[in-house]
């Protein structure tokens, strides 16, 4: 598989790195400090290819806490905050489709 780094990025508009959170798995995002939120509204949110190529870099590198990093396009919504850009982030920002089991059955 070829790293996110080494395929050519296609910026249209406004995008943030997101991820999973090596823990538990949830959907994170990369923050202007550099460190993960579970909010969108949180997120480092930038429109360049240097700018979104620069953040990638940094979120690959920090593979301790999260892993799978790569752009995702957002919108920006009514307040200035940054909303899921297309339908696999709305799916992957809304949570979970369906409730996983809490214990197996023995």
């Amino acid at each position: 598989m070829t790293s996110p780094l080494e395929q050519k990025l296609r910026i249209t508009g406004p995008v943030v790195v997101t991820a999973n959170r090596l823990g538990d798995g949830a959907v994170v995002y990369r923050t202007v400090d550099g460190s993960w939120s579970t909010r969108l509204d949180e997120a480092a949110v930038v429109n360049t290819v240097p700018a979104a190529t620069e953040l990638l870099a940094a979120s690959l590198a920090d593979d301790i806490s999260a892993v799978g990093a790569y752009v995702a396009p957002v919108r920006i919504g009514p307040g200035g905050r940054p909303e899921p850009g297309n339908l696999r982030e709305t799916i992957r920002h809304a949570g979970p489709t369906f409730a996983a089991p809490t214990m197996l059955a023995t």
